[in-house]
């Protein structure tokens, strides 16, 4: 399955592209401008479905509310995974505002500060150490507050994992521990108090290679089998990353699933159980959950001609879809699925490139896209949208106003 195949997800009524039975006309006239985003709600539901269907029953499902952090998202999916990931103290008001746990909320990422430190050890979350300054400040909150606070260590592995859209892990970052000064750390928390439940590895994203990500899941277990000898305690939590990617262009083939399934299978019933028989063991995904599940909705204001090549101009851009015009991590800018939402049955007449409604050269939704005919007021519809969309853009780029947010 490549991109392309993404737009079968979703139904076409009366000739119209429908997102949660609604078609895109007639959402947009119920959200009451343009432009919108949209989350399919059943989409969402499916795509966890998938998940439990293929990977082991063992294995938690994380959800990083950094790919999406829509109140009504993460609140449909508190019912649906087995905890979240949180990468500030605005994600984590969210993900306390759900049903969810305090307790399966875990705060990852780096220049965690005092004030943001003390309010996860009040929240009772666990908070993914990053440096020993991380582990010393938690100490002190834990004092302070009368608390034990709960932590993991964030592991910068020994390894590199290639073939991900974002390096997170192997070489120098800022991400994390290194593997090597893991163990000093431990043995300077020996004396504190603190509940230190185990580790996370997440060595990149966007990746779309089973058999890399199957390599990194078998180094990470061996890689925590080593560090686990310097806890205190038995390992009871085991974040094993994620970095599931999913198509965005017409030549990227879906991941597969299977694969990964399979080999998460062998090392849970073979060296997890055996070596951590207590761990919870966690796969942390965003993008993969949400990705695909949403659209980015754009009406067309303006079309002309220039020197033989199709304009179309919309009335979204860039500050909303930094990712679709290729300045969100491309290196060589690639189309992401996009199709004239209210025109789907109607035969392509030649190409556009799409622009934004911004006064720069880099708005650029679609270049060279084989479309209908496309009128003014048509809605141009981009796929991909669910994930790194809204909180990932500039919206205060130009002045131009935020766009709306559905779940459907």
């Amino acid at each position: 399955m490549t991109s392309r195949d993404t737009i079968a997800r979703f139904a076409v009524i009366d000739g119209s592209l429908a997102v949660g039975g609604i078609p895109v006309g007639r959402l947009a006239e119920r959200v009451g401008s343009t432009p919108f985003f949209a989350y399919d709600r059943q989409l969402l539901s499916d795509r966890i479905a998938l998940l439990r269907r293929t990977l082991p029953e063992r294995i938690n499902l994380s959800y990083a509310i950094k790919a999406n952090p829509m109140p009504a998202v993460v609140a449909h999916l508190s019912g649906l995974v087995d905890s979240f990931d949180v990468a500030s103290t605005g994600e984590m008001k969210i993900a306390l505002d759900t049903p969810m746990p305090a307790n399966r909320v875990s705060f990852a990422g780096p220049a965690k500060t005092v004030a943001e430190l003390n309010q996860a050890v009040a929240a009772g979350i666990t908070i993914e150490l990053e440096s020993s300054t991380e582990a010393e400040r938690v100490v002190a909150a834990g004092q302070r507050l009368g608390i034990r606070p709960r932590v993991a260590i964030r592991v910068n592995p020994d390894f590199a994992i290639k073939g991900s859209g974002m390096r997170m892990g192997g070489g120098p970052q800022q991400f994390g521990v290194d593997a090597e000064a893991v163990p000093a750390l431990l043995s300077s928390l020996v004396h504190a108090d603190l509940d230190v439940h185990g580790f996370h590895v997440f060595g990149g994203s966007q990746n779309l290679r089973a058999e890399i990500l199957c390599e990194a899941q078998r180094k990470t277990v061996e890689l925590i089998s080593k560090l686990a000898a310097d806890l205190p305690g038995p390992l009871h939590y085991l974040n094993l990353g994620g970095g599931f990617g999913i198509p965005y262009a017409d030549k990227d083939e879906s991941l597969d699933l299977t694969a990964i399934g399979a080999n998460l299978a062998d090392l849970v019933d073979g060296p997890i159980s055996e070596r951590f028989p207590e761990a919870r063991v966690v796969i942390e995904l965003g993008r993969y959950i949400v990705g695909e599940c949403g659209v980015y909705v754009t009406r067309v204001v303006d079309r002309k001609q220039s020197r033989g090549k199709q304009f179309v101009m919309v009335d979204g851009g860039l500050h909303h879809q930094l990712a679709a015009s290729g300045n969100f991590g491309q290196v060589i800018r690639r189309n992401y699925p996009l199709v004239v939402g209210n025109r789907m049955q109607d035969a392509v007449t030649g190409s556009a490139t799409v622009v934004g409604c911004l006064c720069t050269p880099l708005d650029l939704l679609g270049d060279n896209v084989a479309v209908p005919d496309v009128q003014i007021d048509d809605l141009i519809v981009l796929f991909q949208a669910g994930a790194y969309g809204l909180t990932a853009s500039p919206t205060a780029f130009l002045g131009h106003p935020a766009p709306a947010e559905v779940l459907v």
